[in-house]
């Protein structure tokens, strides 16, 4: 009978090759994962929900090191968090940069983030989904203080109607679904919701959608929509009105595409404002 081999029991110390010296003289901009999922819990403001987040995560390498450590980046979003929302994706990355050593770095996470709506007339529930993404940069300054810009993105899905069909039929008007996609760049000392990006969106838009509607919601959402016409560049104007002067902003971009009824390709505009 052999004797059991008890090699593997003995402690021994594994290189650690990513902390090794590279003497190629490039440094690398960001190195990380992509494509990490998470089941996460969001908070909102009507409530916490349980969602999906796929997130990247990289660091800035310098000339000198042979590599990051993979593993940390996992190892930092594997921990507990009871909810999330911006403040702790802004957190999570200022522990980033002194895990895995580095001057700077960045965490986008994306997730889709559920309303729950009532239809106008039937007052029907039901959950509307808008697909929602949070930047976070960190930078450590010489004083070793890590200072954060914080980005939230929205894409919320509307109707609109074209005034120019509306004017020139005798009767009915071509409309079609559109995205509206809101960037802004939040102070991060103060807080914004999803929920308020979605409401301006689709409150400037002909009408807003929803998951479930009754007959006389349609009825509804039609007649609104042709009351309330709107050309691309109307909306993304409208939205940006409407932002561009909310303190919590320190910039922001919006875009709308409409996904034509009529023609076989899309029609979009978009406003950067500083």
């Amino acid at each position: 009978m052999n004797d059991l081999n008890t090699s593997f029991l003995k402690i021994t110390a594994l290189p650690d090759v990513q902390s090794s010296v590279d003497d190629r003289a490039l440094a690398i901009e960001r190195v990380g994962i992509r494509g990490i999922k998470q089941p996460v819990l969001m908070r909102s403001s009507n409530g916490s929900f349980s969602t999906v987040a796929s997130f990247e995560m990289d660091v800035a390498l310098p000339a000198d090191k042979k590599g990051t450590h993979m593993s940390r980046f996992v190892a930092l979003i594997e921990q507990e968090h009871t909810e999330m929302d911006s403040a702790t994706v802004a957190s999570l990355v200022k522990e980033m940069l002194p895990l895995l050593e580095a001057k700077q770095g960045r965490i986008q996470m994306r997730y889709t983030h559920f309303v729950k709506k009532i239809a106008p007339v039937s007052a029907v529930q039901s959950w509307m989904d808008y697909q929602v993404t949070y930047l976070a940069e960190a930078t450590q300054g010489i004083d070793e203080q890590i200072e954060v810009e914080l980005y939230l993105q929205a894409v919320v899905p509307v109707m609109s109607l074209c005034p120019c069909s509306k004017e020139i039929s005798e009767y009915g008007a071509h409309n079609q679904r559109s995205h509206v996609t809101i960037l802004v760049k939040l102070d991060s000392d103060a807080h914004l919701t999803v929920e308020e990006l979605v409401r301006i969106a689709e409150s400037e838009a002909s009408s807003e959608l929803w998951a479930i509607l009754k007959r006389p919601d349609e009825k509804w959402v039609t007649e609104h929509a042709y009351e309330n016409p709107k050309f691309v560049e109307d909306l993304v104007r409208d939205v940006a009105s409407r932002l561009k002067d909310d303190q919590r902003i320190l910039s922001l971009m919006v875009e709308a595409e409409n996904f034509e009824s009529i023609h076989n390709h899309s029609a979009f505009a978009r406003i950067s404002l500083p």
